[in-house]
């Protein structure tokens, strides 16, 4: 073997372990911003009346364009409460995400729909063995939520809820359907001036509202006290019921014609305050 020969063999064979290492030294989560908490607890997305888990995708996909996270599945829920679990997330997966899916999306149905989100928690449980996560739900997925605290608020044997944000909640109602006529809120104490009767059956909240929780309520004004489907009102008197329990709450007023109720979770700036919100250290 001539001198040449050698020597570009031995070049060869220094670039070549020089990028074996490189590609061995590269950090596992490379693609996943350092501006964020790297976390294994997943946030869950609940969509509401009528809409499914599309509603989530532009809020989820700008979460992973981001930096926050890689990891994006799908919970799909039956009619009758099962749970199919859509994608994989590896061990050790960084701030998972989770498109919850209601098949059943016009029920009104809310301690059924409560169950439906013990459901979803209970199925991640078992596959992931998960003890903390986060959520957001959007307009009537709202409720849902609300519901399965009501029931499990106690229940320490489920995946405790960290970080929950509600955006554009119907807690009192929606307009032109069971908001009560003329609704105001005390602004020191959040209570409305009038209760539905879905509203009423969630006041024992007051006495259950798990005290971990940081709670971040955002909703949308269109410059007339409503974002064209559920009133400020309705949405600010989720305060009342958690009734000063929460680890932290805080409210957002969002303006300008992303406010519009359907366009929330389509908001740029929304997408920037819950990565904040949920991820930013």
């Amino acid at each position: 073997m001539t001198k040449f020969i050698k020597f570009t063999l031995t070049i060869f064979t220094a670039l070549f372990l020089t990028i074996i290492y490189g590609l061995a030294a590269k950090p596992i989560h490379a693609d996943l911003s350092n501006k964020y908490i790297h976390s294994t607890t997943p946030t869950l997305f609940f969509h509401g009346y009528g809409s499914g888990a599309h509603a989530e995708e532009y809020m989820v996909n700008g979460f992973v364009k981001a930096g926050v996270s890689k990891t994006v599945i799908t919970a799909d829920v039956a009619g009758d409460g099962t749970v199919t679990l859509k994608g994989d997330i590896p061990h050790n997966a960084v701030n998972p995400l989770v498109m919850v899916n209601f098949n059943d999306n016009h029920s009104t149905n809310y301690e059924l729909q409560g169950q439906w989100v013990k459901n979803v928690l209970e199925e991640l449980q078992a596959k992931y063995h998960f003890k903390k996560v986060n959520i957001e739900a959007h307009s009537m997925g709202n409720m849902a939520v609300m519901y399965f605290l009501l029931a499990n608020a106690g229940n320490h044997n489920l995946p405790q809820i960290q970080k929950q944000v509600a955006m554009a909640g119907t807690f009192d109602g929606a307009i032109g359907w069971n908001e009560p006529a003329n609704l105001t809120v005390n602004k020191k104490t959040g209570k409305p001036s009038a209760m539905n009767d879905s509203y009423q059956k969630l006041l024992p909240l007051r006495h259950r509202y798990p005290r971990q929780i940081k709670l971040l309520n955002i909703y949308g004004d269109l410059k007339d006290g409503n974002d064209s489907q559920v009133s400020n009102a309705s949405c600010l008197s989720l305060k009342y019921l958690i009734n000063n329990r929460a680890r932290s709450y805080r409210e957002v007023k969002i303006t300008g014609p992303n406010a519009k109720h359907e366009l929330l979770h389509h908001n740029p700036q929304v997408n920037k305050i819950l990565i904040n919100f949920f991820w930013g250290k």
